[in-house]
Parts: C-alpha cells; sequence; structure tokens
C-alpha cells in the first residue's frame, strides 16, 4: 500500500500491477466518455434555452471610454461578461474571484476567432479596477458598472437592504448572499440588427468550469484537498501574496 498525506492526514492507496492498472483505467475510461457525452447535451440544453430582450441602456466606464453594452461586443455577435466581485467601498477585488481570472490571460484572442468578446465586469470605480490589474498583471477588458444597474439586474449585486434581509435572490432562489457583490457569468447575443438577448446566467459553483486551475487539481491524487478545511477556498490567495 502506498501512503499519502492530505490536509486529513495520512492515508493508505491500493497498488496494483502493470495488467491490472490499465483494466481499471479501461473500466473508468467508459464512465469518462459517458461522462463527455452527458457534458455535451448539457451543453447543448444550454444553448437551447430561451432567450429574454435586454432592452435597458446600460453605459459602462472603461479603458476605451464609456462604453453601451452592445459596444462592448466589439463588433462580435457574442459576448460572455465575468461578474467580478469588486464593490465600490473595497479597495482590492476578491481573491476568489482572483483566482478564476489569472485563468482569463490570453483566453481573448481564441474566443474573439469562435465569434465571441469576452469582458469582466465590477462595480468599482475604474480608477480602481485599472491600479488593481496591474498589480495582478491581467491584459483582458474589464470595465466598471457602477454608474448604472447592470450588476444588480443580473443578480451580481445586492442592496444592503437585500444583504441584512438573508433573502436576496441570487442563483434562482433566495439566498443569505453575504456580501454586496456575489461572483458569476452572464451571455449575451446580439443579432444582425443590433438588438441584444440575454441567453444564460449561472452563479456561485456553476461558474466552476471556468477555473483551469480546479479542472488540473481534479486530476492530481489529492484533488482539491478541502475538505477539511475551514470554509472551501480558504487556501486561495492572491498570486502575489503566497508564501514562497
Amino acid at each position: 500500500m502506498a501512503q499519502s498525506r492530505t490536509r486529513k492526514g495520512v492515508e493508505k492507496h491500493r497498488v496494483v500491477s502493470h495488467k491490472a492498472w490499465i483494466e481499471a483505467r479501461r473500466k473508468f475510461l467508459a464512465k469518462e466518455k459517458k461522462f463527455t457525452r452527458l457534458r455535451d447535451e448539457l451543453s447543448r440544453q444550454r444553448r437551447a434555452l430561451p432567450w429574454e430582450k435586454v432592452d435597458k441602456q446600460y453605459v459602462f466606464d472603461g479603458p476605451e471610454g464609456r462604453e453601451t453594452l452592445p459596444e462592448l461586443f466589439d463588433g462580435r455577435s457574442q459576448l460572455i461578461v465575468y461578474h467580478f466581485m469588486f464593490a465600490p467601498d473595497w479597495d482590492e477585488g476578491c481573491k476568489h474571484c482572483s483566482f478564476w481570472a489569472d485563468n482569463f490571460n490570453g483566453l481573448g484572442i481564441h474566443l474573439n476567432h469562435r465569434d465571441v468578446s469576452f469582458v469582466a465586469i465590477s462595480r468599482a470605480p475604474l480608477a480602481k479596477l485599472e491600479a488593481f490589474r496591474k498589480r495582478m498583471g491581467w491584459s483582458f477588458k474589464w470595465v466598471s458598472s457602477g454608474q448604472n444597474d447592470f450588476n444588480y439586474d443580473y443578480q451580481a449585486s445586492f442592496t444592503p437592504q437585500e444583504v441584512e434581509s438573508g433573502a436576496a435572490f441570487f442563483n434562482y432562489s433566495k439566498s443569505d448572499v453575504g456580501v454586496t457583490d456575489r461572483e458569476g457569468v452572464s451571455v449575451f447575443y446580439k443579432d444582425p440588427s443590433g438588438a441584444v438577448f440575454h441567453t444564460y446566467s449561472s452563479y456561485a459553483r456553476g461558474i466552476d468550469m471556468l477555473n483551469t486551475a480546479y479542472h488540473y487539481l481534479d486530476l492530481a491524487p489529492k484533488g482539491r484537498d478541502e475538505d477539511a478545511l475551514e470554509f472551501t477556498q480558504s487556501w486561495v490567495r492572491y498570486h502575489d501574496k503566497y508564501e514562497l
């Protein structure tokens, strides 16, 4: 038996011959292929969900000046928005959203070639976003919704009263959100006439699929190794704050 140390302590693991290893791997591969087919079908059903038209006008503050929601498409027909937790009175963005955002650099050029634009949106003023983005070394587009209702309309921000009530509408049910700003992703489509439609939004663990680092950890023997932590992701730091 091999031993591995996790946050729970030392665990023993079965060790077999190469022939037995291949046989076990083949059996598990069948499950992986079934999961892949199920995921493909779920993605198809996601794309088939009904849309809602966006009639409200939103103007954002960005590095290139003020831009409307249609202008954020940047000449493409599809737009993916990451709702980055950064309230106007915070000194820095959420460290957990920063963990996600560390996966975003280099993403845009590939999405652009599939007719998709990508942008992060937060309520903090542009000056704070730009300063934090520079500190973290990020290059993706990030705009401020601090002067409009975008975050509130798409369940990414909440009034102090909603937070205090413990029953804000988040992730499609009444929830104790804890803070005024939460994480999520929203997707939009712009048709040839210029009309914009909201096609999809997801929050909480629904955005796991956007974190490449977590997918790599899921492959490792210890996995995410978070079960014994005070709370999930309590180990996460800003990438410039980890101890060497």
